[in-house]
């Protein structure tokens, strides 16, 4: 089994744990931590190391896209919504039915928002882009505060372009 390794964050908005091994990231989530616990070393991979950088430059808003090699581990249709959700531009919104829609299956909205709260990497696959067909927010894994906070800081940091 490869070995994973971890390293913390420490977000405006709270702690985000970064799991990944040699080659990739595997996920970026939201602890309930108050401090981060797995801090820098010299045995953490640069991969992860470049995560936290570049989650780093994105909350000090010079960063709109991410780079580093991330995998996504989940179903085919998971990984096909994932790939759409990165398609949302920065700062802006889909709804769960554009998503269906992009991925050619409209009557999959449901579908879609299961495979939406399932992603494990948050903010680099926006999922908090993702808003109700009416417009407001909905479910975020990381809490509603956290969806509203990231949408209204990437409005932000495009408005200081």
């Amino acid at each position: 089994m490869t070995k994973k390794y971890k390293l913390d964050y420490e977000s405006p908005i709270g702690v985000i744990e970064i799991i990944g091994t040699k080659e990739a990231i595997s996920s970026i989530l939201f602890t309930e931590e108050s401090k981060k616990l797995n801090h820098l070393q010299a045995e953490t991979p640069p991969v992860l190391a470049e995560c936290y950088n570049q989650l780093d430059e994105y909350f000090k808003g010079s960063r709109y896209e991410f780079t580093f090699p991330y995998q996504f581990e989940g179903t085919d249709f998971q990984k096909t919504v994932w790939n759409a959700l990165i398609e949302i531009p920065f700062a802006e919104t889909g709804s769960y039915k554009d998503i269906a829609v992009s991925i050619g299956n409209e009557k999959a909205i449901r579908a879609v928002g299961s495979a939406n709260g399932r992603n494990k990497l948050s903010i680099v696959i926006p999922c908090h882009r993702v808003i109700g067909s009416n417009g407001k927010l909905t479910g975020y894994a990381g809490g509603l505060w956290r969806k509203e906070w990231l949408l209204e800081h990437e409005k932000t940091c495009k408005k200081g372009k």
